[in-house]
């Protein structure tokens, strides 16, 4: 073998080499293609950024927890699934070290003449913070289930977190489908026993724990992402409102909570689904952040004025800055999703509308010189003295808002040459193809664009608006006290705001959601406005009122927006609570006065499954020593198995609960397929 054949080999063989590498890259590109493709059909929008990149750690971080979706994703995949997956029986078992040394591949990192990532935020290890666990909100307990229970305003039980690792039979249990009971259904007729419920027509107003609430309605069929807007007023954590779970960890205690409602409340949305969160600025930051990893896309923050500095606010300005402003979170399932312009009363007139189009001469005049000569205005007068307010103008502007106009810039090029031809030369020239009418190479465009329906007050009206952004200081929040019928000082939300968002986010007949249903303001606008509602509610004054108040609207109450759409009465709702099983037990010792009282109490609960007493004798020893009722009582209460308030599904059939046929029967009609 000649030496000059000799050394050909070393040169094929690193060939080969390079040539392997370059085979093996492309099945990485080709393999990875496959997988953005497939991870972007994910629903919750974990995996995959708008621009297209991967979230190599969140991918990583599901595979650590055997997230369902994403395995289920994974196999569905006949090349993911050939390459990465092993079948064992009939069983398919991930192969993760594989699948994650592909992950995390060198090859997936694009060149670049930059180091950096082309995208603005912030990173360690070149890894984007959502990308990366080091960088989460976090608090303690946030690993946990947070009940949240109280029946009545001043109730301030002490709360029980469920670690869902540590005690996951616990959460299981807690969060699993309850029973409902009490249904009704409440007409133009009065109310009516319930014999058959169909959740693609009803609404609900559903008296209970929200939390349990929520994932019962998770399981329904006809509810389980069919929801196209949930709007809450959740409690604004003040240390004043209702919201007093744990004295130590406030902020914890508050985020925990809102996390567990959050997270279910993600899978009732629709695909075009859309949630707004109202707050005030005690919990606003953290609660953004934490909305920003529950939810795939945010629409915006709004700023609503919901206060006015005055009387007795107005002793404490030197102290602090007054509060003037709640804000309203927003947030989209899909990216494209595109909500309905809103607009509010323009406060005066526009003078850049200074021009009038004489359509009879062809040719562009001045505004003033034409309100002048129609006696609109008089020979003194400017156009700032043209008054929207004015009853004789505004018959002017609205009868001729094609021909009022206003100049501006234009690039369409093909107009512009024609402009200039000496034919339009100080002339007017119409565009068949957009509309509009040109002058001198300036677009006119009419007043009649800013003429839309909006509510003015209470008002229905078809006038000249402005778009609403971000800022909403137009709607009254001083005056609620009369609306629906019902008293409710701490909070009621004007029926216009929720008119306003309603209007923005859906159509007739959509299912709107509101699980801190307060005064019941979200349940009333949707009635009135053709839409469907679900109502959750667990403080007994206030379902009541809700109740109350949907039966004023059912009967054609004419407070609120009642005018402005045309509200004469009708429709009707269902109404249901969660089946108590200890939480009956619970009321029961709360209002035991005597001793004789508490004694028959205890008889009976030491008969019960669902208590923890985990030695009967010493607890009969404690309990029937010389006490006081208040401490008997509380020893009671700490019996109760807080887990077991109220009655699952799974044991419905259970003699023991007593569950009537016709409450089965309902039952069934909710949870079936």
């Amino acid at each position: 073998m000649t030496e000059k054949l000799q050394n050909t080999f070393p040169m094929l063989f690193l060939l080969e080499q390079i040539a392997d590498i370059i085979r093996r890259q492309k099945q990485v590109e080709n393999l990875l293609i496959e997988l953005t493709k497939l991870l972007d059909n994910d629903r919750q929008k974990r995996f995959v950024t708008d621009d297209g990149e991967l979230l190599k750690n969140k991918i990583v971080e599901c595979v650590d927890k055997l997230d369902k979706e994403l395995l289920e994703l994974l196999l569905s995949n006949e090349y993911i699934r050939n390459t990465y997956f092993v079948k064992i029986g009939d069983v398919f078992v991930l192969r993760e070290k594989e699948f994650k040394r592909f992950v995390n591949n060198k090859f997936l990192l694009k060149d670049s003449y930059t180091a950096f990532k082309q995208k603005i935020g912030l990173y360690k290890d070149d890894k984007e913070i959502k990308q990366n666990d080091d960088y989460v909100l976090c608090w303690p307990y946030k690993d946990c289930i947070l009940e949240g229970g109280q029946t009545k305003e001043d109730e301030k039980r002490k709360e029980i977190f469920w670690n869902v690792t540590l005690s996951p039979n616990e959460v299981d249990k807690l969060l699993a489908k309850k029973v409902f009971t009490n249904f009704k259904r409440v007409t133009t007729e009065g109310e009516k026993p319930l014999k058959d419920i169909d959740l693609t027509k009803d609404n609900l107003i559903i008296k209970g724990n929200n939390l349990l609430a929520l994932h019962s309605l998770k399981e329904m069929e006809s509810v389980r992402g069919k929801v196209k807007l949930i709007y809450i007023d959740p409690p604004y954590n003040t240390g004043s409102d209702t919201f007093s779970y744990n004295d130590s960890f406030t902020h914890s205690t508050w985020l925990t909570f809102m996390k567990n409602r959050l997270e279910v409340a993600r899978e009732l949305l629709s695909d075009d689904g859309v949630i707004f969160v109202q707050c005030d600025d005690n919990e606003q930051a953290y609660l953004k952040v934490l909305c920003d990893e529950v939810f795939p896309y945010q629409i915006n923050t709004i700023s609503v004025k919901s206060s006015t500095p005055s009387g007795v606010k107005t002793a404490h300005a030197k102290k602090t800055i007054l509060k003037s402003q709640d804000f309203i979170l927003s947030y989209k399932m899909k990216r494209d999703i595109v909500l309905t312009p809103q607009y509010y009363k323009k406060d005066k007139w526009d003078t850049h509308y200074m021009f009038y189009i004489d359509r009879e001469n062809n040719i562009l005049r001045n505004l003033l010189e034409v309100l002048q000569e129609k006696n609109i205005l008089s020979k003194t007068d400017t156009l700032s003295n043209f008054d929207i307010n004015n009853v004789q103008h505004k018959q002017f502007y609205l009868a001729n808002g094609e021909n009022i106009v206003r100049k501006s810039t234009h690039n369409n090029q093909e107009v512009k040459s024609i402009c200039n031809t000496s034919m339009y030369i100080d002339k007017l020239y119409f565009n068949k193809e957009n509309n509009y009418y040109y002058f001198n190479n300036d677009m006119l465009q009419p007043i009649s664009n800013s003429f839309h329906y909006f509510l003015d007050g209470l008002t229905l009206r078809y006038d000249i608006s402005n778009v609403c952004c971000d800022f909403w200081d137009d709607i009254d929040f001083q005056n609620t006290q009369n609306q629906g019928g019902v008293s409710f000082p701490a909070g009621k939300k004007p029926e216009q705001l929720l008119y306003r968002i309603i209007s923005m986010t859906t159509q007739p007949n959509d299912l709107v959601l509101d699980f801190f249903c307060g005064s019941g303001t979200t349940a009333a606008v949707a009635h009135k406005m053709n839409r469907r509602y679900i109502g959750v509610e667990q403080l007994d004054g206030q379902i009541e009122m809700i109740q109350k108040r949907l039966k004023y609207v059912i009967d054609g109450e004419q407070g609120g927006i009642s005018r402005a759409v045309n509200w004469n009465g009708g429709g009707e709702f269902v109404y249901m609570e969660l089946s108590c099983l200890n939480e009956n037990l619970r009321k029961e010792i709360s209002q035991a006065q005597d001793n004789k009282t508490l004694n028959d109490i205890f008889d009976k609960m030491q008969k019960s499954k669902n208590l923890r007493l985990e030695s009967e004798e010493i607890t009969k020893e404690i309990f029937y020593s010389e006490q006081e009722i208040e401490n008997k009582r509380k020893l009671l209460l700490e019996l109760i198995d807080y887990n077991q308030l109220y009655h699952n599904y799974s044991e419905i059939e259970d003699e023991d609960y007593q569950i009537s046929k016709e409450d089965k029967e309902v039952n069934r009609q909710l949870y079936r397929k």
